[in-house]
């Protein structure tokens, strides 16, 4: 069989659904994975990202549908005979065992060398920047030296695909930025192809070349960080990455809808004129401008109601105008606060550029999908 090369698709899962019961937490997955690619599954908790992987690990097979994996069908085959490496949120290494040893087992099991175990341990040490733990218990270490040690054991075996499941949700926020930057160094350099589970959105934008959002056991979006967070394909995806406004409108022109009484230009939508919708922008791309100045497409007039700095930036909650009573949330950073000394109870002129407007049905409970 001719050798994988990056790019190429390594796993390939088709047609997978998962019942448990009459419920199906899967229904219908297809995806392409490519070589030394790094994919997050991301979504709300219940949304089938971790039945998916368990899935593709052979924990939990799936009801139908098939898994390949470097053009072997390993659908229905167990664990023991998939090619991967698994790190879960819990660590799982063995408490009575020195880092050295947790590190090892996979290689004792297969009867290598001794001395070849001992080298690739200490390679594995370094690797993870951790050579001077090795005679240590897991109880010795800290979190995030525990999580560095279970990859290292994940990758001992040199597997051709790594399996994350939530691997850094049990850190706390400073360690869990400070590893996910290691752990895809980690990958790069190993050129793995790595699929992880997570539910938190910043740290999929930070680690993965490419998104699978997820949602009630089916995938809404697919493509890379980038794309899903300022190309979002459903109201679901623009809600789950990142920060949106969601106005009430109404559909007018194919790019352009009614907010309140103004009409507004917008992406093209290709929704009924008239049908309810729900126009949704990201606080940062709001653009404040001196009150009084030059009028654009998607100018209005608002006041400024509450202001709380966060560092970079303040984070301000605008209303009245052609807003009504509805409440727009901005980011505006701190320069531009300072240059248009804007402050609460000030009245402002916003801008909001039509390309950064997005249209979707206002689907209410009880319409169909």
């Amino acid at each position: 069989m001719a050798k994988l090369t990056q790019g190429d698709a390594y796993l390939r899962v088709r047609n997978l659904y998962k019942a448990f019961g009459d419920f199906y937490a899967l229904k219908d997955i297809s995806l392409d994975i490519k070589q030394g690619e790094f994919v997050c599954f991301l979504g709300p908790s219940g949304c089938g990202k971790t039945t998916l992987l368990r899935a593709i690990a052979g924990l939990d097979l799936q009801t139908s549908g098939t898994v390949e994996q470097d053009g072997r069908d390993i659908s229905v085959l167990p664990p023991a005979e998939r090619d991967f490496g698994i790190v879960f949120q819990s660590y799982a290494l063995f408490p009575n065992l020195t880092v050295e040893k947790n590190i090892a087992f996979g290689l004792e099991n297969v009867g290598m060398d001794r001395s070849a175990i001992n080298r690739r341990v200490t390679e594995l040490l370094d690797l993870i920047g951790l050579p001077e733990q090795a005679k240590k218990y897991p109880a010795q270490l800290s979190g995030g030296q525990q999580q560095r040690v279970a990859l290292a054991r994940a990758i001992a075996m040199s597997p051709g695909l790594l399996l994350l499941d939530e691997p850094l949700s049990a850190l706390d926020a400073k360690v869990r930025v400070h590893l996910r930057h290691e752990v895809k160094d980690l990958q790069r350099k190993l050129g793995v192809t790595t699929v992880m589970v997570t539910h938190d959105q910043e740290e999929a934008l930070a680690m993965a070349d490419r998104i699978v959002v997820m949602n009630h056991g089916v995938i809404e979006q697919v493509g890379e960080p980038t794309e899903v967070y300022r190309e979002p394909v459903s109201l679901f995806v623009a809600d789950f990455i990142g920060e949106m406004n969601r106005l009430p409108g109404e559909a007018a022109g194919r790019d352009t809808c009614k907010l309140g009484n103004m009409t507004l230009n917008c992406r093209e939508h290709g929704l009924a004129k008239g049908s309810r919708v729900v126009i949704a922008l990201r606080p940062e791309d709001v653009i404040p401008t001196a009150q009084g100045g030059a009028a654009s497409g998607n100018s209005l007039p608002v006041a400024i109601g509450d202001m709380e700095f966060l560092g970079s930036f303040w984070r301000t909650t605008l209303t009245g105008g052609a807003l009504g009573d509805v409440e727009l949330t901005a980011q505006f950073s701190i320069n531009a606060v300072r240059r248009l000394s804007l402050a609460a109870g000030e009245k402002i002129t916003i801008e909001l550029p039509a390309d950064r407007v997005r249209v979707f049905a206002d689907k209410k409970p009880g319409d169909q999908a």
